[in-house]
């Protein structure tokens, strides 16, 4: 019988789990915190249920899919509910925008905004499907692990002009600046600028056309939840509590782990849901890293990070929709700032989240919930977040107050936040990154950590910080990519066929 350890439970081990469970191995997963979920916990707070980080499912079919690999159907384990519109754009003049999937609804207030680029935006979303044809659909789930396997696709990149950014190419098509900013926010979800990140992230915007965006009822902690049960049916240990502090290699290949409290498990694969940036530095010895060596690892450029709100208050906001974005007075400076310049300036942009939209039951009756994200620069900032970290929060509340959420600060009953520190601390992210290694063009594909660990054998890793990147749809598909690379176990262990049989 081989084992396998997975390390982290974030989407990206937790379906990393299913599969080499389906593929045959016996499954332990290990995870540093007491709760499963990693970025996808749960905060409650009087009464009060917040997801701590997703909330935008789109493909869910790769979860369906997960479901569908051990005999099972995902409807009986959560339900998911259609968001619409997708978000809501707000731009500094009090004017919106409603981004969703109907092309005509799109088209019509494109109209209403800016007529000459109606036409333009019917390039920009036939070109947006194109390269989902491309960078989705033939290479989301397909390793990178020599150069020949990159340089294969070169010429469909360069036909597709992957070189060009994002904020570059959707410029290109549409003129008006309200417009270049409501189809070119989309990376900053996946933790890239707009101004930086390679265009093939526009396949975004055609993934959430061709899907939707869903919500999970009860939350995202709900889907969590559901796969941690799913484990369990299928004989597979979820163990709390339990950090790795050593990937014990001999013989160029992974042979045991050793956690913090001192014991070995000895395994036959590790697949990693941790920062690459981190497992590379901290958990494998110097001596087994010829490519990912601490001064390589050092010189990744790493993602900004988050500071994020969570409040509870008496009374409901049904005007608000279930995802908002809340554009400050600056767009390119604001992100030069974050990104490149790494100082938390004085102005910000939102991410106004109102799960009660789908769901009612996250809030006591008769309140609402609320988180708000903000972007911020990573830890490379210096910025001391003991210090700013409270008026950071008072202001955020002042501007939601003054605009969105109108009477919120005299009927808040409850209010917590997170920063880099976060990050950083209780999901060991280099430098407080959220989402792992920025998504530049020099960062993708081949050029991102490989899916294969090409310096220990029989380690593996998923997740945002490996191919094909952050959010949910490329935790997913980093894990799907482990149905090419990880061998067949010799003696493969039987898969429950159903709950009875668990």
């Amino acid at each position: 019988m081989s084992t396998a350890v997975i390390i982290g439970s974030g989407f990206g081990g937790l379906a990393a789990a299913v599969r080499m469970r389906a593929l045959g191995y016996d499954v332990t997963v290990l995870e540093a915190n007491e709760q499963a979920g990693g970025r996808a916990s749960v905060f409650r707070r009087d009464g009060f249920t917040f997801d701590a980080g997703p909330t935008v499912v789109t493909a869910p079919y790769l979860l369906d899919e997960l479901f569908t690999l051990v005999g099972r159907d995902r409807r009986d384990y959560f339900d998911l509910l259609p968001v619409d519109p997708f978000y809501r754009v707000r731009f500094p003049d009090g004017s919106s925008f409603d981004y969703v999937g109907d092309e005509e609804r799109i088209l019509a207030q494109i109209a209403a905004m800016s007529p000459r680029d109606v036409d333009g935006y019917r390039r920009l979303a036939a070109m947006s499907e194109e390269i989902f044809k491309v960078g989705y659909e033939q290479l989301a789930d397909v390793p990178f692990d020599t150069v020949s396997e990159m340089l294969r696709i070169v010429p469909q990149m360069l036909r597709l002009k992957s070189y060009r950014t994002v904020y570059g190419l959707v410029a290109s098509f549409i003129q008006d600046p309200r417009l270049r900013q409501v189809f070119t926010f989309q990376p900053l979800l996946v933790g890239g600028n707009p101004f930086n990140t390679t265009s093939i992230y526009l396949l975004i915007h055609w993934l959430e056309r061709k899907w939707g965006v869903h919500f999970a009822k009860g939350g995202t902690g709900a889907i969590v939840q559901s796969l941690v049960t799913l484990l369990e049916e299928l004989g597979v240990e979820v163990r709390l509590n339990t950090p790795v502090e050593h990937i014990e290699v001999k013989d160029g290949r992974t042979v045991a782990v050793r956690t913090a409290s001192g014991q070995r498990i000895p395994c036959d694969v590790v697949v990693s849901n941790a920062d690459p940036s981190m497992v590379y530095s901290k958990l494998i010895d110097a001596a087994h890293r010829r490519r990912n060596t601490d001064g390589r690892v050092g010189r990744v450029r790493q993602s900004m990070s988050l500071f994020v709100a969570y409040f509870g208050a008496k009374g409901t906001w049904s005007d608000a929709a279930h995802h908002t974005i809340l554009l400050g007075p600056r767009y390119k400076g604001l992100l030069h700032d974050i990104f490149n310049r790494k100082v938390l300036a004085d102005d910000f942009s939102l991410y106004l989240h109102a799960p009660g939209r789908s769901d009612p039951g996250l809030a006591p009756p008769g309140h609402d919930g609320f988180y708000v994200l903000s972007p911020v620069p990573n830890d490379r900032s210096g910025v001391d977040w003991s210090e700013l970290a409270e008026p950071y929060m008072d202001r955020i509340i002042d501007f939601l107050d003054a605009g969105e959420l109108p009477g919120l600060k005299e009927n808040l009953v409850t209010k917590f936040a997170v920063d880099p520190r976060y990050f950083a601390g209780r999901l060991r992210s280099m430098h407080g990154a959220a989402f792992g290694p920025e998504p530049v063009l020099h960062q993708s594909a081949w050029f991102r950590y490989h899916n294969r660990s090409e310096d220990v054998g029989s380690l593996y890793f998923v997740g945002a910080g490996t191919h094909p990147g952050a959010g949910l749809p490329g935790v997913l598909c980093s894990a799907k990519v482990l149905d090419r690379v990880v061998p067949a176990p010799a003696r493969p262990l039987a898969v429950p066929s159903d709950k009875a049989t668990a």
